[in-house]
């Protein structure tokens, strides 16, 4: 999109860095510019990148040019972009890469704010699942079972061994359970069962019986546990 930049108004920015107050200059000057490519070219070169208003522009190519350079969180960005840019595909195509940093960022954490962006914009499934599939994990964030069942919801058409793997990374490790930790999930897990993918609860009843199976706990808490894992389902 740089080649939509009118060279008038990088002069006009480039005499005004060398000021102290250069940012709150430019906003007062480009921010409400009647000129389209004023609020554009500003969008791109805002120090502290660009602010909600830039988002929310009236014209596209500013929101998408703010949307591509701002700090807010993913679900702000998605709530200010606009509607033309979710509608379009030769415009949504210009946000293709900071959307697919932002999943790739927001399938890190913990699902909720996942789940609230593909509420918002369903069109990005797909990016989500890729980013669950195949990129590196930064951080050892799980979600709750809510969540995760949120999710199998949205991605139900795409289902598959892979994604499943994925998600269940996002889930408890009973490998690093003890015997009450597992208890206290099971016993949580199935106050709410009722709100949890059968997916879910199937995994952690398998889960509990691979654990018992290679503890060494007295036959008794074995079957205790594996009898509370059989009332998930």
């Amino acid at each position: 999109m740089e080649e939509l930049f009118n060279l008038t108004y990088k002069d006009e920015v480039e005499l005004l860095k060398d000021d102290p107050d250069f940012e709150s200059l430019g906003d007062e000057k480009y921010l409400y510019h009647e000129d389209m490519e004023a609020r554009l070219y500003w969008a791109f070169c805002r120090p502290n990148g660009s602010r909600a208003e830039q988002i929310a522009d009236k014209h596209p190519l500013v929101s998408i040019m703010a949307f591509n350079h701002s700090k807010l969180p993913a679900l702000k960005r998605f709530e200010l972009l606009h509607k033309d840019v979710i509608k379009k595909d030769n415009l949504r195509v210009k946000i293709r890469n900071r959307a697919i940093m932002l999943f790739r960022s927001l399938v890190d954490d913990d699902f909720i704010e996942l789940n609230k962006v593909l509420d918002l914009v369903p069109v990005y499934i797909p990016v989500a699942i890729d980013q669950l599939k195949n990129e590196r994990k930064w951080n050892d964030m799980l979600a709750s079972e809510k969540e995760v069942t949120k999710f199998l919801q949205k991605a139900k058409e795409f289902l598959d061994e892979e994604l499943l793997s994925a998600l269940y990374i996002k889930l408890a490790n009973f490998e690093e359970l003890d015997s009450s930790e597992i208890k206290e999930l099971l016993e949580n897990t199935i106050k709410i069962k009722v709100e949890i993918n059968e997916i879910i609860l199937n995994y952690y009843k398998e889960q509990t019986y691979h654990w018992t199976k290679d503890s060494k706990l007295h036959i008794l808490q074995k079957k205790g546990l594996e009898k509370l894992a059989n009332k998930l389902i």
